[in-house]
């Protein structure tokens, strides 16, 4: 009796029994994506590696590894955001100019008076605003989530700029201040890298076991056939562009406890990173297929090839290239994956 083709989203049907009677072993797509994952993990060990014998005093050092996870916090927790976006067919350019704006709004003298928590409730509001508005654009306006998104960018650039005239806004409320130092570190981990986990978690969580990560990837994969199966796409894309908004919200948080102030430039490049991140950890650019754990293993190798430049006092431009290779290597990888599958 022959099996027909598999519907996509169900099982595969049971491999023939090859002679002997022994059924060959299937690969499902899991272990895949753990294949990949282990991939990436090694070649985070090989760059720890190399820093433990470049600069085994500085690399190893406590401090040093507390730090590497402290840079890697802010730009991660705006990357499982990105990661989401990215899955569904999108892209979100604005997220670096989002990190601006809301760092400088919160930080605000009339903000500051409302201490700590009107600086958290500002820089999460402004990030989910402006979210907001990326969504109605992209869903509801019909506009390429590229030039939506681009004209984001602009705008929160120039409102980050204009509300600061370029200058630096010095935080003044010690709740905030209090974070960043190592008293308040636990267990020796500091508080932005645990943020950071709980946002990693509960993306994790929200991606691989929700109707909500279902319904990502349906509609990255193919937005029409998702439609036609009853998930409302547009109302799908504004939710994804709001969580986007919300990472941004909280990694502005976070930077103003790191930098300790607000800048018109903070997030610079961010969107890049992310995206770069992204990619490098199994995230399709053009949509149907992402993973969490590789864009936060994409991340640490990127902060912790710049730490290792850093450290061995190597030109920037140097590691903007070995960057570059990265994502190019990752790319290819992807698309013989395609190939593959």
């Amino acid at each position: 009796m022959t099996h027909s083709a598999t519907p996509a989203g169900r099982e595969a049907p049971p491999a023939p029994a090859a002679p002997g009677g022994k059924t060959p072993a299937l690969r499902p797509p899991v272990l895949r994506l753990d294949v990949r994952s282990l991939s990436l993990l090694g070649v985070l060990a090989a760059l720890v590696a190399v820093g433990g014998l470049t600069r085994p005093a500085e690399f190893l050092a406590t401090s040093n590894l507390q730090l590497v996870l402290t840079q890697a916090s802010v730009i991660g927790v705006v990357t499982v955001g990105m990661t989401f976006v990215i899955t569904s067919g999108g892209i979100d350019l604005s997220v670096g100019a989002i990190v601006a704006l809301a760092s400088v709004w919160a930080t605000t003298v009339a903000t500051q008076e409302y201490g700590f928590a009107g600086i958290l409730f500002t820089a999460v509001a402004v990030g989910v605003g402006c979210g907001l508005v990326n969504g109605v654009l992209v869903a509801y306006g019909g506009m390429v989530p590229f030039i939506a998104t681009l004209a984001m960018f602009a705008s929160a650039r120039g409102l980050a700029l204009q509300l600061t005239d370029g200058k630096t806004q010095l935080v003044t409320v010690d709740a905030v201040l209090d974070l960043g130092v190592k008293d308040a570190y636990i267990l020796g981990i500091p508080p932005l890298v645990l943020v950071f986990a709980a946002v990693t978690v509960a993306g994790w969580f929200l991606f691989n076991r929700t109707t909500f990560g279902r319904r990502t990837v349906a509609v990255g994969g193919n937005a029409e056939a998702a439609r036609l199966a009853g998930i409302d796409v547009r109302r799908q894309r504004l939710s994804l562009y709001l969580l986007s908004g919300l990472c941004c919200g909280i990694a502005a948080f976070m930077l103003i406890v790191l930098a300790g102030s607000g800048q018109n430039t903070n997030g610079n490049l961010y969107e890049l990173d992310a995206i770069a991140a992204a990619i490098i950890g199994g995230t399709l650019l053009s949509g149907g297929r992402g993973t969490i754990v590789g864009s936060v293993l994409g991340v640490l190798i990127f902060t912790t090839i710049t730490n290792i430049f850093a450290l061995n006092n190597l030109e920037s431009a140097v590691q903007q290239i070995a960057k570059g290779a990265i994502i190019v290597a990752a790319v290819l990888v992807q698309r013989r994956t395609l190939r593959d599958d």
